[in-house]
Parts: structure tokens; sequence; C-alpha cells
């Protein structure tokens, strides 16, 4: 890239994006910062530090990753009831260690892990090859994608509905050094989004939008009360009993699973050994 560009196509919707600021990003490098002209989106310039920057897939600095995933899971029961498949499958993408996948399958959820750059420490054998789902939840990963638009419609070909979430930039754009989420001891977030850019990448794809205005969002074709969204995940972060009690936890079941095919497994190598 240009050192002296000042306008870049947006990687959301091919419009304009003008150059606002640089900032430095892993302590060494000097990225330039772009916005949208048409739906907000904040981006960098082609991320050529990824490399350095993914050297350990999760961040030391990333200590709400527990607290989220307990949060997360508790998101996906509301989700899940209020889209009417409380028994439906859902495929968590970019699901980093298995934690949340393996939470809600001790609620008693079917869910399968996908992350191409993780490995699956915590849900392993319950990783995702192919075939549809009923819900497709993408936490805190659309800030990392170098196209997101193209990441959305990837999984909606998975889904019709895709449960993410990523920090809203405010109407003023914040300056680097003012807003934490631009990640630049990490350098692993490269797009930030705005309530408009969502409302953009909806329509792209003939979704609708719901969104809690801050850092939660649903792509979805039914018609979703967000008030309703909202009181129901707000009972359920209190009081996960209210909706899991109507599932059967995955944690005896699994165990049994496991323990089957390692029973299978040594029998098979005693035949092998037997000749």
């Amino acid at each position: 890239m240009n050192p002296n560009q000042t306008i870049c196509l947006c990687r959301v919707c091919g419009s304009d994006a003008n150059y606002i600021f640089d900032g430095e990003v892993l302590g060494k490098y000097v990225v330039k910062y772009y916005e949208c002209n048409e739906c907000g989106y904040i981006q960098t310039e082609e991320p050529y530090w990824l490399e350095h920057a993914y050297r350990q897939s999760i961040t030391p600095s990333d200590t709400g990753i527990m607290l989220r995933n307990q949060y997360n899971a508790r998101l996906v029961l509301a989700t899940l009831y209020i889209l009417n498949n409380l028994d439906g499958s859902i495929v968590d993408y970019a699901g980093g260690y298995g934690i949340l996948v393996r939470l809600l399958r001790d609620y008693g959820v079917d869910a399968l892990w996908s992350d191409r750059y993780s490995k699956n420490l915590l849900a392993s054998g319950f990783e995702y090859a192919s075939g549809p789902a009923h819900l497709v939840t993408a936490f805190e990963a659309f800030e990392h994608f170098i196209e997101p638009s193209q990441e959305l419609k990837s999984l909606l070909k998975i889904s019709p509905n895709v449960l993410l979430s990523t920090e809203l930039v405010a109407n003023q754009t914040p300056a680097h050094d003012a807003w934490w989420y631009y990640g630049s001891e990490h350098g692993q977030h490269i797009g930030f989004f705005r309530t408009k850019t969502l409302e953009k990448m909806a329509a792209q794809n003939g979704k609708k939008l719901i969104t809690d205005g801050r850092s939660y969002h649903l792509f979805t074709d039914q018609d979703v009360d967000l008030w309703k969204w909202r009181v129901t995940r707000k009972l359920v972060s209190f009081m996960p009993g209210l909706i899991s009690r109507r599932l059967k936890s995955k944690v005896w079941s699994d165990h049994l699973h496991f323990s089957e095919k390692d029973v299978r497994t040594k029998m098979d190598a005693n035949d092998d050994t037997s000749f």
C-alpha cells in the first residue's frame, strides 16, 4: 500500500474509505486506519503484521475469556429459545479452545466446534464437518476478519441465523489511544463496526438485523422481537435453569461416547496383537 494513500475501498461495502489516523500496533508497526463514508466501517490498511499477531491464537490480555464464555452460553440458550429451536444444533465458528461448545453441551445443546487457527482443547470429538445447523455463533471474531462480508455469507450457508459479538464504534470515532477495542497490544483487531455497517451487511444478504446496539447482534430471517430477546437474555443470564431444564445435559452421554470409543480402540488393538 502507498504510504501516502488517503483513500481505499471499504472491505464491507466497497465504497470509498478515508484515512483518519495512524496507530501503533504490537509496539512496532505504524498502521493506517480508514473510515468508510457509506457504512461507517473502520478498517486498518492491509494487515501485513498478522503472522506476528497470531503467534498465540488467544492473547494473554484476554483475561475475560472465561466470564465471557459463561455469559455467551446463556445468551445462546436465550437465542435458541426465541428462535423456537431450543433443541436445534449450533456451530461455534472461531470457537477457540472449545470452551463455549463444552459449556453448551453441558447444558444440553447440540453444539459443535470450528476454528481454523486454534486447537480444540475442551470439546475434542465434537468438531463441525459439514451440513446445516439451526444457529451459527461467532463471538469476538468479526473484528479479526479481513473480509467480513464474505465471512458472513459463508456462515449463512450453514445456517439462516448467525449470532455474533463485536463492540460497536461510537458515533464520534475515538482516537487510537482512546478505545481499548482497537487492540493495539495484540494486533488482531483489524475492522470495527457500527450499527449501520451491520445493517448494510444484513441488506446484502436479505436478512433482518437484531442488535442490542452495543455488543451482540443477530442476523436472521425471523421476526424476532428485540424487547423479548433482551428480556429473555436478562432472565437467562441470572437463571439459566429457566430454559436449560427443558434440555438434557450431554455431560454423561458425551462421557459414555468416549468411554465406549476407548473400549473399542483397545479391543481392536488387542485383536491386532493376537496373531
